[in-house]
Formats: structure tokens, sequence, C-alpha cells
């Protein structure tokens, strides 16, 4: 077979540049990162390079106009307003780092858990958020300094609280759009913890519009910090930016310039912080392709059932000592909005031998796919297991926790996808996504790892695997992307394999040759090949056995000459009649005559 490939395009340039070195070309972005630099220096040293102690007053320098020694005179109190606008800056960089920090933590980990998990967590985390904001702000600062004092750091901790929900709304709402992208449930297939899915996949996907909030709330809290001494509320006693501006505001009749350097400061930190969070906004946004296409109206989220603390082992009397997989009498149900229960799978059993490649056919909406995410552990929002038994290699899977799960994900059990474009993840390229798991699940270091997925990349029919190890998925075609896949479903050599009609978006050239490549894999691994399709072409040419599934039942099972050459149920044949044979084809169209009216 003659095969065609594709050269993917040249990687941009701006995709393997640091973020840093993108936006110093960007002019507005280097000023604004320039300044930036200047006060972060400032804040660390400032309190050292002053040139006069920043709290010694001196009748001679009373509303003292700027001079030689003083260049920015002196203040109402005849203290150097230069020294205590360097000791302010760090006083009030600090106080604003604080808030932030304290609303990023809270902020931003709480929309992550709410949006991934959802359940009862999100409705808490819901009610506290709105709690939260409903409560005003400037009353409860006050009452905070009447009750602890008159200290920057308490205030700006509890203001920090009160931005929360900022981020967490925020956080909420992105992660709530991309936690059931089919690139995260590829993630959970592949072995990673829920903990590494949302610090890398999901975070990363939130990254840009936390990085344009936080410039926002630094920038508020900045500008409140100042507002709170202003008004007097703050302690007067500490240098700070909102100190010198009360001070100022005090004197504005007479040394109105003493308004002038706080509010100078003030407003061109706030405005360059704007800047960088725009421009860094635009260039990941700029970098970063659009995300592939949401996933089909059904849900994938973890089964509904009960979860014991350790793995129920099942019993091994009724299962021959061959079969890898043996479900038995499985229901799967989906709960109504009326109360009931939609059963879509309906007492199935099945066995899967180990080194057998074995076909699951029928229609649409035959409960095929549902059959496959039972064993998986994937079943929609909404879907559970009602009864039966699927044993995995003595692993009893009905009723045990995620952590089992986990456990065989990845590791034993491994899965390709039908739509290889969605379950890459567009934000990092593809050689990372390879590498990622066989780091977590068979433990290799960083450089074994990388070497392993060129290998793969290698034997799975790409003809570069090193250009195509640091592509993005949106620089590669639809046949690469699910090689790719299948070089990651068997790099941690799996046990069992389930392809969920992993050739149905491709062009039937591309469909022979990743037909052919699933099959040189399972015979070189020597690993059970589950292949759900509609195709009886496909199980045919693969399939060592098969079993026909017609409205959630399996209607027969039987080797594959068997179910072709004298098929026993009604829908079996039918489904054979429905291939088109080798008759004469129609004729070719002719017009159709229309009567004058």
């Amino acid at each position: 077979m003659t095969e065609f490939t594709v050269t993917p395009p040249p990687i941009p340039a701006a995709g393997r540049q640091s973020l840093l070195r993108r936006l110093l070309r960007k002019p507005v972005a280097l000023v604004s990162i320039g300044f930036l630099a200047v006060v972060a220096v400032v804040a660390v040293v400032g309190r050292a390079v002053s040139p006069h102690d920043p709290y010694t007053s001196s009748l001679d320098l009373v509303l003292a106009p700027p001079g030689a020694e003083h260049p920015l005179g002196g203040d109402s109190a005849g203290r150097d307003v230069l020294s205590r606008l360097l000791t302010g800056t760090q006083i009030s960089i600090g106080a604003a780092l604080l808030a932030l920090a304290v609303a990023l933590v809270l902020g931003v980990a709480g929309g992550l858990l709410a949006g991934y998990y959802g359940g009862v967590f999100d409705t808490v985390s819901s009610w506290l958020t709105s709690l939260v904001m409903a409560l005003p702000a400037i009353i409860v600062l006050l009452a905070a300094r009447a009750a602890l004092g008159p200290s920057i750091w308490v205030s700006m901790t509890i203001f920090g609280v009160l931005m929360s929900p900022a981020f967490h709304r925020l956080v909420y709402a992105s992660v709530s759009a991309v936690r059931h992208e089919l690139y995260v449930d590829a993630a959970r297939v592949a072995g990673l913890s829920d903990l590494r899915i949302i610090g890398r996949h999901v975070l990363w996907v939130v990254r840009a519009p936390i990085i344009i909030q936080s410039a926002i709330v630094m920038g508020i809290a900045i500008a409140v910090q100042a507002g709170l001494e202003f008004l007097g509320i703050g302690d007067l006693a500490v240098p700070s930016w909102g100190s010198m501006l009360n001070d100022g505001f005090a004197q504005i009749y007479s040394t109105p310039i003493l308004m002038l350097w706080p509010a100078l400061v003030i407003a061109l930190t706030s405005m360059a912080l704007v800047l960088v969070a725009n421009t860094a906004r635009d260039e990941l946004e700029r970098v970063s392709p659009r995300r592939g296409r949401r996933r089909r109206a059904a849900e994938w989220s973890a089964p509904q059932v009960s979860e014991p603390a350790a793995i129920v082992h099942a019993d091994a009397g009724d299962r021959p000592e061959d079969v890898l997989l043996h479900v038995r009498d499985l229901v799967v149900g989906y709960d109504q909005d009326d109360g009931g229960i939609k059963e879509v799978v309906r007492g199935v059993s099945l066995d899967i031998r180990r080194g057998e490649v074995h076909g699951l056919i029928g229609e649409s909406g035959s409960g095929k796919t549902q059959t496959a995410f039972s064993v998986l552990g994937l079943l929609p929002a909404g879907g559970r297991v009602l009864a039966g038994s699927i044993d995995f290699g003595g692993v009893e899977l009905v009723g045990a926790s995620e952590r089992v799960h986990a456990a065989v994900r990845g590791r034993r059990i491994a899965y390709v996808p039908q739509e290889p474009m969605s379950n890459l993840d567009p934000s990092f390229t593809i050689g990372s996504q390879l590498v990622e798991p066989m780091r977590v699940v068979a433990g290799l270091s960083k450089k074994e790892a990388r070497a392993r997925a060129l290998d793969l990349l290698a034997r799975v029919g790409i003809p570069d695997p090193q250009r195509t190890f640091s592509s993005y998925p949106h620089q590669v075609s639809g046949g690469m992307a699910q090689r790719a896949l299948i070089a990651g479903a068997v790099s941690c050599d799996p046990e069992l394999l389930i392809a969920d009609e992993a050739t149905t978006a491709l062009d039937v050239t591309v469909q022979a040759e990743v037909l052919d490549l699933l099959r040189d894999l399972q015979e070189e691994r020597g690993m059970a090949l589950l292949l759900v399709t509609h195709n009886f072409g496909v199980v045919a040419d693969l399939c060592d056995r098969v079993s026909v599934m017609q409205s959630g039942r399996i209607v027969e099972t039987g080797p594959v000459e068997t179910i072709f050459s004298a098929p026993q149920h009604e829908y079996t044949r039918a489904l054979h009649a429905a291939i088109l044979d080798d008759s004469t084809p129609r004729g070719a169209l002719s017009p159709r005559e229309v009567s004058a009216p």
C-alpha cells in the first residue's frame, strides 16, 4: 500500500520562545516591564538606599521645597520625602502582594476544585463566595481596625479574602467550560491523577484570565491600601504611599507638590500592571490555538457508585483462566428528570481472552460505548452501574473507588478514542503529552520517557518523529494525531487496549493504515484488543471473536468466521444484509421530463 505523508508546517518561532521574551518585543510591554522592574528593585533595596532616615524629623525640613540635599523636599513633619517614598514602596508593594497572594490561594484553588469536581463542593464554595461578596468591604475593614488595631498587613490580608471571589468565579467559569473536554478524559484514561490534571491541563487553560485578573487585583490592592491610609484608617506612622498621600492632601493649599509624588507612583504602577497583563494575555491567546470541538452531548464523569477503601478481588470460580475481562449481567442506567432511571445497557455478559481481538459491533445507540466506559470507570454524568460485575484480571471494578480505577487506567487498560484532535490538549506539544503519562505511570525519567516516545512515534509510522514530538496538535493531520494517541496508549504496555471507533474520523486510506497498525501492535505486545465499531468490514479484517449488540443487549457472540458464515440472530442477519455486496449498481441518472404547464 502506498503511504502518503503530509509534512507538518514549521513550528512558529513564537511557540518556542518564552512569554517574557515575546513581551520584550512589544514596546508598550517593554516600557511597562522596565518601570515595574524599577519599582520591584526599589521595593527590595529602597530602605537601604534611602539618603536619610525616613522616620527622623527636622524643623528645617517642615514643608521644605525640593533642593540639592533633599530632591523632593520635606513633608509636614520635617521628614525627607524621597526617603519616605523609597521606604514606602517596600511597604505598599509588600502589602498589595500579600492581598494578591491571599486572593489567589483562596480564589484559584476554590474555583479549580469547584469547577472540576462540582457536586457538593461546588454548592458549598458557591455559597461561601456569595456570602463573602455580600459583605461590605469598608465596614469589614473598619471593624477589623477597631478590633485588631491599625495594621496594614492585617487589613490587606482581610482585603485579600474579600477579593478572592473575583478569582473564584473567573476560574470556576473557565474550568467548567473545559472540564468535560476530551483531552481531560484522555489524561484520566492515561492514568494521571486528578491533582496532576488540574495543575497541568486545567490550570494552564485559565492562566491568561488569571494573569489579567492578578494585575487588576494588584492595582486595586495598591489603591485600596492607599485609600485606607488616605482616610486615616491605616497606621500613619508607617511610611507608605497612602500615608504620604494623606499628608500631601492635608497640605494641598500650602504645598500641593506633596500630593504629586505618591499619586504619580500609584498611577504609573497601576497603569504598568494593566498594560503588561493585557499584552501577556494577548500573546498567550495568540500562540495557543483555539480549543477543539466540544464533546458530544453526553458528558463524562466518574461513576456514581459506592467506594470501598481497598481493591475488591473478584471470585475467579466462574472465570476461565485465559479470560482477561469478564463482564457478567452488566446493567447501566441514567437518572431522569422525573426521578426514574433509563437503562441503556441491559444485562450484558462479555468475555475477552488474553491476546484476543474482540469486536463489539452494533448500530449507534446500541450501548457499545457505554459498555466500554463502564469498564474504564468513565460513565457520563448521571450514569451509573446498576447491577452486574466487571472482573478485570481478578480485580472487581463495579463498586470500586476512583483510586482503584486510576490504578487500572493507563497501566493495565488503555484507550484510543475516535476523535484524535479533541483528545489532545491544544496548549501543549504532542511530545509533552506523551512523556507525562510515562513519567507518572511507568516511573521513567524525563530523558527515558522522551526516548521511548520518539521510538513509539517511529513505530506507529510517523515519518519524522522529532518534528511531530515538537508540534502542537493543530500542526499535524488527523491521521498523525491518531497515530500519536495510539503510541501514547501502548506506551505503558497495557494488557487491554480499548479502541472506540478509532478510525471513524479518518479518511479511507488512513483508516486502513491505522487498522493495520493496531493489529501489528496487538500481535507484537500480546495484548487484548476490544474494538468498538459499527463497521463489519473492520470486524472481518481484525477480529478473532465478535459480539453483536442491539438495544443494550448482546444478542450473539462467537468466532468471526461463524458470525459471518452462519449468523443465528435476526439482528445479525439484518446487519449482514445492510452490507454493500457485489451487485450491479444502478445506472446513471437521467433527466426527468417535465410537462409544460
